[in-house]
């Protein structure tokens, strides 16, 4: 063979080898709770990122290759959350994860992804501290992101909503008993607290517990105004149901969650009123709101969202990844990291339009004042007047 021949063999073969390479797909993990109470939200969530995936794959893909996602359900275990985390870093070999839904398993598993250098966009879990895990001086750089409103900025949302609002002086605080509910308490009797209030109960209860009497009965002999609640749908209803049992009505003022889809249906007329803050309702108040519920009812077959909140945060969180990729040229993770931290473009979202949502010391994506109250209402949110 001669040397032209044999150069040109080489530069085929390097050609088909670089074609090959280019077209791999980008693989990005989805973790999440697919089964169990949290189900609705973990459900949602990755529906919202499956949507939003299919969308930019039939627009030729990011830096032309095709997202290809992998799910993982992590059962809402912390134990569960960690061996996940391990199998799509080291076995999948994801290029970032969207998703943790639950508090605890985001604080269990995404160490993994810090030291690996592998960006984690949380997409749910709420828990102040989330962000905070691995942040200066101890950390150089920090890989958690969000795509949700905080606890910070929802106590004070619901402290604002009980007691500027409509003025209440005497709340009692039902929490649960995970990471969750009891990281949410403290920030709320923190919150609390500033406006020298101190709640005349703070009750625990347990994932699947279905009998609130003594909670509420404690909640009503201190003569509380309103509930204020840190859990999730099944026993947020069993609160409300509690209620009506023992025919003491004051208003459930709480975190997010109470927008689940098996709090509005296990609760009934008992569940109307509820308010929570949330970054997302089922409106189509926008051409983009209206584009996205209609393609995810037509998509899952659904009226409701399960959760719409877990939904469109998901389907925002694999945008602002895709952009990131983009700007980086690559899926190196410190260099998506980077460009996480400093968006060049503008990204149209569900929840919001996100114009530089993160910077380095700032892995926070929704700020306070964009999220309203939610209201239950006949087994469907909308936004409370």
């Amino acid at each position: 063979m001669s040397y032209k021949v044999k150069t040109l063999v080489a530069s085929i073969v390097l050609g088909m080898a670089a074609a090959s390479n280019a077209a791999e797909p980008i693989k990005i993990g989805v973790a999440g709770p697919f089964t169990g109470g949290s189900a609705p939200m973990g459900v949602s969530m990755r529906d919202g990122v499956k949507l939003a995936v299919s969308e930019i794959n039939a627009k030729g893909g990011v830096l032309g290759r095709q997202l290809q996602l992998v799910e993982r359900d992590d059962e809402a275990k912390n134990e569960r959350g960690v061996q996940v985390a391990q199998e799509l870093i080291n076995k999948e070999k994801v290029v970032a994860t969207v998703g943790y839904i639950n508090t605890g398993v985001a604080l269990a598993s995404q160490r993994f992804y810090q030291e690996a250098k592998i960006p984690v966009l949380n997409n749910v879990a709420t828990g102040s501290v989330v962000t905070k895990q691995f942040v200066a001086p101890e950390h150089k750089d920090n890989y958690i992101f969000r795509t949700a409103a905080n606890d910070t900025i929802q106590s004070a949302m619901i402290v604002d909503e009980a007691v500027v609002k409509n003025k209440f002086t005497k709340v009692a605080i039902l929490a649960d008993s995970t990471n969750y509910g009891q990281l949410g308490r403290e920030d709320l009797e923190k919150t609390l607290g500033a406006k020298g209030i101190k709640p005349v109960a703070v009750e625990k209860f347990n994932i699947k517990d279905v009998d609130m009497t003594p909670q509420l009965l404690k909640a009503k002999q201190g003569g509380a105004q309103a509930v204020l609640t840190y859990g999730i749908g099944p026993e947020l209803a069993q609160i409300a149901n509690g209620m009506e049992k023992l025919g003491w009505k004051v208003p459930i003022i709480g975190s997010w969650t109470l927008s689940m889809g098996n709090f509005l249906d296990n609760a009934g007329k008992n569940g109307d009123g509820a308010t929570m803050p949330q970054t997302f309702i089922q409106d189509p108040n926008t051409p983009k709101r209206k584009a996205f519920i209609e393609a995810y009812q037509k998509a899952y077959k659904v009226d409701r969202m399960p959760s719409a909140v877990s939904a469109a945060q998901g389907y925002d969180s694999i945008y602002l990844l895709a952009a990131a990729i983009k700007q980086a040229g690559g899926t190196d993770g410190v260099k998506v990291r980077e460009a996480l931290e400093n968006l060049n473009e503008k990204v149209e979202g569900v929840i919001t339009t996100y114009n530089k949502p993160f910077t380095h010391d700032d892995h926070e994506a929704i700020k306070p004042g964009m999220p309203v109250m939610g209201l239950a209402k006949g087994g469907q949110i909308v936004q409370a007047k």
